[in-house]
Formats: structure tokens, sequence, C-alpha cells
């Protein structure tokens, strides 16, 4: 059993981790425990899983927690800053490898996500993160996930490290600029101490070949900065750094904290950003190419790629027995999987209706506006007449 002490650096560390996005929009995940007589220790241990974002779509449950909450900075809009009157506490490696292999074992989890405050110099807290992961993958064999977070000011040395051992690393933007960092941490440089840290994690990542490869977060909405801002910034990570993705954490003002009174950003922000960042990850789609309002933000009520569509009617419809991959990726409603889908099935002719379309992956609805099927539009057949759902374009 987890001893008394523990329970409660759990509850604070595990906690307070919660601001280290590692899926959009993540919930706690709520999980039955193993029997009664242990339902406290386990509902203590439920209370720090998350879903991860994995290959697929798919998420798994981790336990997200910080190595200490005791840090060096002082963020503006961060709960654990150095100014923050609350409880300081650490995990030792021993002890924490301790409390994710009985979660592991119990089968609440399938992975760790270990984050750390900074407190003192860098590569002795990023030392602690490493000890962790080396007592699981070295002494109890561990070969499951662990996505480990690269700290400001950390070494080359400890950098390589962190990757050797890590299935997933990553480290925090937080803004897209220096401008935009400076209204959140003034102790922190963008250029020559995130950014490198984010450079020198992915060159150590491509040279081993790290399964889940970097990441990287941002605060959404404290600093002013505008969509553009961030799609620009994540396009040039993504094509200069070969990121897997980039994490938008939408910001959520705290009590005493210099920003406690800035508006928190909206969901819908967050979710048309991770929309977009879709767009560049999956679709080919560039950052120029992204539809924004005249204030470089993403327009509401329209997904990203219904307001390129929009904007670009002349490209429509697209013929589905002709058309190469990059053309069916800019039609709203088809996917990479569906798009590739639709190249094979052209060998054996393409059904007309949308549920011929549907059972390939399309959202069918969406998608027979903007498509013909050897020069007829795409509907449904009503009375044996065809029926457009959206109408001509």
């Amino acid at each position: 059993m987890i001893a008394l002490d523990t329970e409660r650096k759990l509850a604070i560390l595990g906690e307070q981790a919660q601001f280290d996005v590692s899926a959009p929009n993540e919930p706690l995940l709520r999980r039955e425990g193993p029997s009664r007589a242990e339902a406290r220790t386990v509902e203590a241990m439920k209370r720090y899983i998350y879903p991860a974002a994995v290959s697929g779509g798919k998420c798994m449950p981790v336990l997200k927690v910080l190595m200490t909450n005791a840090c060096r900075n002082d963020c503006h809009y961060c709960a654990t800053r150095c100014s923050a009157d609350i409880r300081r506490t650490q995990f030792q490696p021993e002890e924490l490898a301790r409390v994710f292999l009985e979660m592991e074992q119990r089968r609440l989890v399938q992975g760790l996500f270990l984050s750390s405050g900074i407190a003192g110099e860098p590569d002795r807290v990023q030392q602690a993160i490493v000890d962790t992961a080396a007592i699981l993958r070295l002494k109890h064999g561990y070969r499951g996930y662990l996505h480990l977070k690269v700290l400001p000011g950390a070494s080359d040395a400890a950098i390589e490290e962190t990757v050797r051992y890590a299935s997933r690393a990553s480290v925090n933007l937080e803004a897209p600029n220096a401008q935009r960092l400076a209204c959140l941490a003034e102790d922190k440089r963008f250029a020559d101490q995130l950014g490198r840290a984010l450079q020198r994690t992915s060159e150590y990542a491509r040279a081993m070949r790290l399964r889940s490869g970097v990441t990287t977060q941002y605060v959404v909405g404290a600093a002013g900065e505008s969509d553009a801002e961030l799609i620009h910034t994540t396009d040039l990570l993504y094509r200069k750094l070969g990121l897997r993705r980039a994490y938008y954490s939408g910001f959520r003002p705290i009590e005493g904290t210099p920003l406690e009174d800035v508006p928190a950003a909206t969901n819908e922000r967050v979710h048309r950003l991770y929309q977009a960042d879709f767009l560049l990850r999956q679709y080919d789609f560039g950052a120029d190419e992204i539809v924004l309002d005249g204030d470089g933000n993403l327009p509401g009520g329209m997904d990203p790629k219904q307001s390129w569509a929009a904007a670009h009617q002349d490209f429509f419809p697209v013929e589905l027995t002709t058309a190469d991959r990059e053309a069916l990726l800019r039609v709203p409603g088809i996917g990479p999987l569906s798009a590739g889908r639709i190249v094979h099935a052209r060998r054996a002719g393409l059904g007309r209706e949308e549920k011929d379309l549907a059972a390939m992956g399309v959202w069918a609805s969406r998608a027979a506006r903007y498509v013909t099927v050897g020069g007829r539009p795409l509907g449904r057949r009503v009375n044996g007449q065809l029926e457009l759902p959206f109408g001509e374009l």
C-alpha cells in the first residue's frame, strides 16, 4: 500500500500536474477500483489518471504527476510559481517509481507523464526525472509508455539522457514568440532557452528514433496572442524540427496570480486551434492556407477546413474517380484514411450514394456538396430520384 505521506505527495503533485496538457480537452478518467477494501487508496490514485493521445487517434490512461512543485520561476499564470503561498513537496525517484508500478500492476494506468517545477539548477531536477525513468526501465524492466518533460535550462547531456529513457519527450514553449512569452514568464528566454531545448530534444529524438516523438504546449489566451501567431510558429516546428504535435492549453485564471483578471480562453477557440493543427499535420495544408479573420484569428461557427472550402469555391467539385490524394484531402468530410480508401476503391468502381462513401469512413453528408462521381453529384435516392442534401454549390 502507498504510505500516508506518499499519498499526500500524490494529492499535491498530481493535482498540480493538471496544467501540463497531454491531450485536447482532457477530462480525468474514472475507473473502477479492484475491491472495496482498497477503495480509499485506489480512489486517491484514480484522481490523477489522464488520457494521453497516442497513435491512431486513441488515448490511454497515464499517471500525470510532478517530480516537485518547488520552482524558482515566477510565471504569471502558474499555480506553483515561486511567489505562490502553497505547500511545497517532492517525490524521490524510488518513491515515485514505486507509486507508478503499483498503479500499473492494478491496471489503472498504462503509462507515466512526468513533469516538474524547477527547484534550483535545472539539471538537478532533470536528473531526478531521468533517475525515475531509469529505475523503471533498468531495475524493473518496464517497457511501456514514459512521457518525460525536458526542463528549460537543461544541459545537452541531460536532454540526451532524458530522451534515451523516454517514449515521448516534450518542451513547453508556452507562447509562440519572445514578445508573448515575456507577458507570461519573465524568467524564461524564448530562443536560447526554450527554443534551444526543443531543438536539441528533437535532434536526439531523431537520432534515437524516439517512438512517440517530441511535443510542445502553449498557454492559449493569456498573452494576447493571435491564432495566426500560434499557427505559424507550430507550422515552422513541424517543418523544421519534425515536431510530433502541439498541444493548446486554454488559459484559466488562477486567483492570486498577476493574470487573475484576464478572461479564460473559450473552449471554441481551443477546439478551432486543434482543428487547424490537424490540417497542418495530416492534411498537407500550409500555415498561409488557414483562413483567418481580420484580427488573425480563426473564424467562429465553422471549422477551418470548411472555411477554406468556402473561400475556394472554384476548387470544387472534386471528381472522386480521378482526383489525387492532395485534392481529396481538401474536401470537407474526407480525411487521410478515407482518402486512401477512395483511391483504393476505384478499381472496383465507386458507388454514387452517401452510404457508399460512409462505408469508407467519409463524413458523407458533409462531403456531398463538394464532390462528383463520374461527373454526377453525390446524393441519396428518394423514391428513385437523386436528392442533393445541400443544394448546388
